[in-house]
């Protein structure tokens, strides 16, 4: 008798009860990488999509992104306080306004000197230029071969219109009350989590008909927040410590303010790359403003690139280690995106919110993009969930 076509149908019926029939394998399988795939369009839709939102929307955005992330920072150390007996909502109010002292007499230390040295920065500047045109009396032959190159390819004799803006003065006035508002409800929002983060533990834990999950849950985000704090705490004492060798080296080069520059190091330090950039770049510029040989004036410039490279390449990451580690090119991209959505604070923040998404990624597993392009799965390395535990307050089964 001729072989008769199978029959997928009863090929399924005919599978063993312990495996997972083909034919549905093949369908299950179809329909994760389906779902997957519009997950995936769904997350490049909103990462392009968000920075208008966030932009238009930075007043409320910027204030609560700032005090979710002031919360995992100094959740840990409310903690420390309420495990020391002092009650939940003055731990809280403690550690905020620790973190408050510290921020203020990091600011004082900078910005007192700063303006004491107002009064002689048309003569700093005079200095400056007056070594900028020393040092392009040295180089002129390059502004000698751009002037030839210009009439070679000629020039436009273009008008240009300039649009009158407000000066810095009008700029500072109109925005100090909604900074001193949002600055205020950044704080009081911070405050109020903090001091809920217990409530929201219990309801995470119990709330939820799976008691298993609720657990995994809860356990990733104190993971989370542990990770991240541990992280801010120990780049805050790297960054003091070279706050303190640079005032150090300033008081002993003859330097004014040296106070002024090691916090003003220690600060820049938060931001990296573009922060160390800037320091140098003020410690050129104040080289200049000095009398004497040029190589010797950015004598501090070199001795603070030194010691950068020392920090930057052999003490941050062996302390750190590798769990800490970040891709600088993912740092830079997070610095430009949230740069061009909150400026200055978005630059501030980009650092905390990868820190933050990295120790997230790192429980619930890193997207596959490359793999998922040529038939894998999104999270092929997704860590597996511990089994569901009975509710504390039922009886197991």
């Amino acid at each position: 008798m001729a072989d008769e076509p199978a029959d997928p149908i009863a090929e399924d019926k005919a599978a063993p009860a312990t495996g997972t029939p083909p034919t549905r394998r093949l369908l299950a399988e179809q329909e994760l990488r389906l779902i997957s795939a519009l997950v995936l369009m769904l997350g490049i839709g909103l990462f392009l999509a968000l920075p208008f939102v966030l932009s238009i929307g930075s007043v409320v955005f910027l204030p609560v992104t700032t005090a979710i992330i002031l919360t995992i920072i100094l959740s840990p150390l409310a903690d420390r306080l309420s495990g020391w007996g002092v009650p939940n909502i003055l731990s809280s109010l403690l550690a905020v306004m620790i973190f408050l002292a510290l921020l203020v007499a990091a600011l004082l230390t900078i910005l007192q000197p700063a303006l004491d040295l107002i009064d002689t920065l048309p003569a700093f500047l005079a200095r400056v230029g007056e070594r900028i045109m020393q040092l392009r009396g040295t180089f002129a032959w390059m502004a000698d071969a751009a002037a030839q190159l210009e009439r070679v390819l000629g020039s436009s004799d273009d008008r240009q219109v300039v649009v009158a803006s407000p000066s810095l003065i009008q700029q500072l006035a109109l925005a100090t009350p909604s900074v001193v508002v949002e600055t205020l409800v950044t704080f009081l929002m911070a405050f109020f989590m903090i001091e809920a983060r217990g409530r929201w533990r219990r309801q995470l834990l119990l709330g939820r008909s799976d008691y298993g999950a609720s657990l995994k849950a809860a356990r990733v985000l104190r993971e989370v927040q542990d990770r991240v704090a541990q992280y801010f705490a120990t780049v805050a004492t790297i960054n003091f410590a070279v706050g303190v060798i640079v005032a150090l080296g300033a008081w002993a080069l003859g330097m004014t303010a040296p106070l002024m520059w090691g916090g003003l190091a220690a600060l820049l330090n938060f931001l990296p790359y573009l922060g160390p950039l800037a320091m140098t770049v003020f410690l050129t510029l104040y080289g200049l403003s000095t009398d004497g040989n040029i190589l010797i004036a950015l004598i501090p410039a070199f001795a603070y690139v030194g010691l950068h490279t020392v920090e930057a390449n052999a003490v941050t990451p062996s302390v750190l280690g590798v769990r800490f580690t970040i891709n600088p090119v993912i740092i830079l991209i997070a610095i430009s995106y949230f740069a061009w959505i909150w400026g200055v604070v978005g630059a501030l923040l980009s650092v905390p919110i990868v820190i933050t998404l990295k120790a997230l990624f790192q429980h619930i597993g890193k997207p596959n993009l490359l793999g998922f392009a040529f038939g894998e799965t999104l999270f092929p390395n997704a860590p597996a969930e511990p089994a569901p535990e009975p509710r504390p307050d039922r009886p197991p089964a």
